[in-house]
């Protein structure tokens, strides 16, 4: 990416994050503050947040300024970032940390294939088979400085295990741990040796200033992807987009257990709601069917999602959420339907992806919680 475009890029973000009223950063003004300097030929404006947390651009008392924190880098279009990258979220806009990436396959019904392929992910329901391609999604921790300002966007808890112990139905939840996609991310750089404020980040991972990015992962870091790795990897990633409303949804397996002489298997499924126009529209419903390999079929109907109907608009267009599903067989699959409602009070069904429930049939030992 050239110099000039990389600046387009940032710039056409910076004013995404404004018309949201995110209240972690803004470009600095043309003289008066002091960035960290330019990133080789992109020369990229630094990333700028306010000195106390709950300090916003449209609030700050008077004389207070912005407090530089890094410079951006130019976003990369091929490759993948490493362990160690800073990064501000493009849609969420908080700051993170790449822990480590995955290799996933996106199944993405918006995108024609050249030759239709049978997805066993299909759930039959109607919708178009498709073809997964190869796609990078990232594993980050969430700068907990940032979570109060995304809660009501996106949750904080995008990682959870069975509990450790007999109780089928407790789950353990590692707060401020995400997955990102590689076009979520606007990379910068920091010279402070912590630089994401995490009770993981100093476990996970320590200062190197002959590396870059200088933040290189500990054997914790490496022990614990490795112990958990069945239960954290992201394999398929399914996106389909009806009248403007963007769809995604990552399911993961988490397990089995054994409840009253039969076996219980456990999935999570992340699903982010992005609204791709300018009109506003509120999610008002759910309507999933839950088919399991046993033959049953479920059906539910809800209120919104979550205890919540988010409100999606040009300046909020997203909303990020996790739910958890159990069947009595190792396998099955999950689709359905969200309702919006326009500010003229008609309503519109949006897709949801069909996505497969598959357990990992030859891992032998539950998910525990952290490993270390």
């Amino acid at each position: 990416m050239s110099g000039c475009a990389a600046r387009r890029y940032v710039a056409a973000a910076l004013s995404r994050c404004r018309a949201r009223g995110l209240p972690l950063w803004e470009p600095p003004p043309a003289r008066g503050l002091r960035g960290l300097g330019p990133v080789g030929a992109a020369a990229l404006p630094p990333l700028l947040l306010p000195p106390r947390r709950n300090l916003s651009s449209r609030s700050r008392p008077e004389g207070k300024v912005l407090e530089t924190v890094g410079v951006f880098e130019a976003p990369k279009q091929h490759g993948k970032y490493e362990t160690g990258q800073l990064f501000l979220h493009s849609v969420f806009g908080y700051r993170g940390i790449v822990l480590f990436p995955w290799q996933a396959r996106l199944y993405d019904r918006d995108v024609a294939s050249p030759v239709t392929e049978k997805s066993e992910n299909a759930a039959g329901h109607g919708s178009k088979e498709v073809k997964g391609k190869t796609h990078t999604y990232y594993q980050v921790l969430i700068d907990a400085r940032d979570c109060p300002h995304i809660s009501q966007r996106s949750q904080t808890e995008a990682v959870t295990f069975l509990a450790n112990h007999d109780d089928s139905r407790a789950l353990y939840a590692i707060p401020g741990l995400d997955y990102v996609s590689h076009e979520d991310i606007l990379p910068y750089s920091s010279t402070d040796q912590v630089p994401i404020q995490h009770e993981l980040f100093e476990r996970f991972l320590m200062y190197d200033q002959t590396k870059v990015p200088p933040f290189v992962a500990r054997d914790t870091l490496c022990a614990w992807q490795e112990k958990n790795h069945p239960w954290l990897e992201l394999s398929d990633v399914h996106r389909e987009t009806t009248e403007n409303i963007r769809v995604t949804v990552i399911p993961f397996y988490m397990g089995m257990r054994e409840a009253q002489n039969s076996h219980v298997y456990w999935w999570r499924y992340c699903i982010r709601l992005e609204n791709l126009d300018s009109e506003v529209v509120q999610l008002r419903e759910r309507h999933w069917r839950i088919f399991s390999l046993s033959g049953t079929l479920e059906t539910v109907r809800g209120r919104g999602v979550v205890g919540r109907e988010p409100v999606l608009s040009k300046e909020q267009p997203a909303f990020q959420y996790s739910s958890h599903v159990s069947l009595q067989a190792s396998s099955g699959h999950m689709w359905g339907t969200f309702r919006f409602e326009r500010p003229d009070g008609s309503h519109f069904d949006v897709r949801i992806p069909p996505f497969s429930l598959e357990s990992n049939k030859d891992e032998k030992t539950p998910p525990s919680g952290l490993h270390w």
